[in-house]
């Protein structure tokens, strides 16, 4: 005989109750477990993150000169934005593809506005020679070595070739030619 829709719905409801039931007894065992681990180990509250952290613990510590999850730390003035962290949006690569600087986009602390255009290329930007690291030693910043002399457009021959320069090169052009 077949089962009415309302047949069904009781059934479900009885096996709720029982699923319920056997879930409680369960974690039960598994509740008693814990209790017996942490009792041979000595875990604390605070060791478990129920707390502030104890001495056997160590803190994770914070940067205060990491830039805070959401900050927009460039910007191109049209509502674009991208924080510094991850791989650069579209819109920042092809602005980079047509000669500006990654300075030129940097957001001051005043102002969520991006500096103004300088038209100044990557490699013609002033900036200091050596930047320092974190830890204080010199950065070492590479010199412009290759150009497109159509276009004005450079790599420093470090990283992955720029797609101008590819294209370049698989239209016979050789490296040596477009050297600086």
């Amino acid at each position: 005989m077949a089962q009415t829709y309302l047949q069904v719905q009781k059934q479900i409801q009885s096996l709720q109750r029982e699923a319920e039931r056997l879930r409680m007894r369960e974690m039960s065992g598994v509740i008693d477990r814990i209790k017996v681990a942490i009792a041979e180990y000595g875990i604390t509250a605070e060791q478990l993150g129920f707390g502030s952290p104890s001495k056997g613990v160590i803190a994770k510590k914070t940067s205060s000169k990491a830039p805070s999850a959401g900050k927009a730390k460039y910007a191109n003035g049209q509502g674009q934005v991208w924080g510094g962290m991850g791989p650069r949006p579209a819109w920042l690569r092809a602005e980079l593809e047509a000669g500006k600087s990654l300075e030129d986009f940097l957001v001051s602390k005043a102002s969520t506005q991006a500096k103004p255009a300088t038209g100044k290329t990557r490699a013609t930007a002033t900036r200091p020679a050596a930047a320092k690291t974190a830890k204080g030693a010199q950065k070492r910043r590479a010199k412009k070595q290759y150009a497109d002399p159509a276009s004005g457009k450079t790599w420093a021959g470090m990283g992955p070739q720029p797609g101008w320069l590819k294209d370049l090169v698989a239209s016979g052009k050789t490296l040596e030619e477009l050297a600086v």
